[in-house]
């Protein structure tokens, strides 16, 4: 893991306990998914963005043709 920072947050405790019972796992690695889910977030609304903008060009019968 690259170099971390030791912080102090305040967070209800029903919260804390719903992400908790959804990762099963303990707070510290519940509190690092969270982080990393909201930072996947801004990635997915960047690639949102380029909606439109990027052509892609598929022809359907040659990818079936290649799973047989």
């Amino acid at each position: 893991m690259k170099s971390a920072r030791k912080i102090t947050i305040e967070v209800p405790e029903d919260l804390l306990r719903k992400a908790q019972d959804s990762t099963g796992e303990g707070i510290t690695q519940t509190i690092r998914r969270g982080l990393q889910l909201v930072a996947a977030g801004r990635a997915y609304e960047d690639l949102r963005g380029f909606r439109g903008r990027v052509k892609v060009s598929l022809d359907l019968r040659r990818l079936r043709d290649d799973r047989a």
